[in-house]
């Protein structure tokens, strides 16, 4: 039988270095290569040398830049599938031959929303550790637009965000409402002592942080001051809601939460009430690669938000 020129042969790609390989699942799983550099104990300069040699091994870009974060290419999110999969594997088999025993039960994989308020976010999260099931529970945040993606290809089983899914958007999945909530405007103690006296008129001028331009709550913020011909003076735009109460706790300004988790913001910061909003509403959205909810931890989330944990 005659011998294959070698020049006509298929060109191999050499084996994957495994190093390199964990170093992208960290930034992957952790949203950026400065938490990664953490994480590791390596300086952010190795990490990006290391990708970029993943990079050239693979022949394909695994990030793209999102504004000021990373966000996963269609080859990227393939390979973090794997990862993901080899790294949890291996963690598993770490614990069997040290004599433990792997965490059994339920896997609930939520992405959640930048803009979707912490304190929220616990409040409709946490019922699924009194499940009578254990269920390890596995919490992502980044922009929406990169969390539908990895829904898209069943790396989340559920997204939290604070609209409905675009039908302009060409993804198929499906929205579940969990309630909404009317707003509640802080400020440290003493401005919201201040501004309580003809609220909602006395935010007029007042340093006010906003949610970030881009999240359905912002754009009805915006509408609500219209509406009621108040300009405050917007002193930043903050997509990490938790970051916007530490702002104002500060005194930087006037900030909004939920009315819902009240009792818990001022009870997490030192803050006041400035006044109430009951024509501004927050809403929270599940949303699932599926119509009909079959993950049993997410038909026990969206049960008790039925139950008015949210309202």
């Amino acid at each position: 039988m005659p011998s294959l020129d070698p020049s006509s042969r298929p060109r191999q790609m050499p084996h994957l270095n495994l190093k390199h390989l964990r170093y992208f699942w960290a930034v992957a799983t952790h949203g950026s290569i400065a938490r990664a550099s953490e994480i590791l104990h390596l300086t952010p300069q190795t990490i990006s040398g290391q990708l970029r040699e993943l990079e050239d091994q693979i022949g394909a870009k695994l990030f793209a830049k999102s504004g000021r974060s990373l966000a996963l290419t269609d080859t990227g999110r393939l390979v973090f599938s794997y990862a993901d999969d080899i790294f949890r594997l291996g963690d598993e088999l770490e614990d069997v031959l040290a004599g433990r025993t792997p965490t059994g039960g339920l896997r609930l994989n939520v992405g959640i929303a930048m803009v979707v308020p912490k304190l929220l976010t616990h409040r409709v999260l946490s019922p699924v550790l009194t499940m009578p099931e254990p269920v390890r529970l596995v919490c992502v945040e980044r922009p929406l637009v990169d969390l539908l993606a990895d829904l898209s290809v069943h790396k989340l089983d559920l997204v939290l965000a604070d609209s409905p899914l675009s039908p302009a958007l060409n993804i198929r999945a499906y929205n579940h409402p969990l309630g909404e909530s009317e707003t509640t405007f802080f400020a440290a103690q003493a401005r919201a002592d201040a501004l309580a006296d003809g609220f909602p008129g006395s935010l007029d001028g007042a340093p006010m942080l906003m949610p970030g331009s881009g999240s359905a709550f912002g754009r009805a913020l915006e509408l609500w001051f219209e509406r009621n011909q108040i300009r405050p003076r917007v002193v930043a735009e903050i997509e990490d809601r938790a970051l916007m109460k530490t702002f104002g706790e500060a005194g930087a300004g006037v900030f909004t939460a939920p009315r819902s988790v009240e009792a818990d913001v001022l009870a997490k910061y030192r803050v006041g009430v400035v006044g109430h909003a009951p024509d501004l509403r927050e809403r929270l959205y599940a949303i699932t690669a599926e119509r009909r909810i079959e993950h049993p931890a997410v038909s026990w989330i969206t049960e008790a938000a039925r139950e008015g944990r949210f309202s």
